[in-house]
């Protein structure tokens, strides 16, 4: 049984729904969309349902509020106040981490 609670504890803390704030000082991560794959630390896939989000693979979904995401972002407009570089990918097997380095950002 408690392996069994542990599984979904550990499930559903590191699955990828995530919020995004209107302003900065609300975020857990500042992210820039790059224009070109090859610039991104993270290749993000937007999921249709919140029970294909993924767990921290780059397959994100958008709630519609801030007390349901894991991680609240906010997108700014220069790449130098990101925390995170992101690029959006047409399918879902294109998602996934180009620099790991970043990776504890959406734990």
């Amino acid at each position: 049984m408690l392996l069994i609670i542990a599984f979904f504890i550990y499930g559903s803390g590191f699955s990828q729904k995530v919020f995004v704030v209107n302003y900065a000082s609300q975020a857990d991560v500042k992210v820039f969309i790059v224009n070109y794959e090859s610039q991104a630390d993270l290749k993000v896939y937007k999921v249709k349902y919140q029970s294909e989000a993924g767990n921290n693979n780059g397959k994100w979904f958008f709630v519609n509020y801030a007390s349901e995401a894991d991680k609240k972002i906010y997108f700014v407009n220069y790449e130098t106040q990101a925390d995170l570089k992101i690029y959006f990918v047409k399918y879902e097997a294109q998602a996934g981490w180009r620099n790991k380095n970043k990776a504890y950002l959406m734990y």
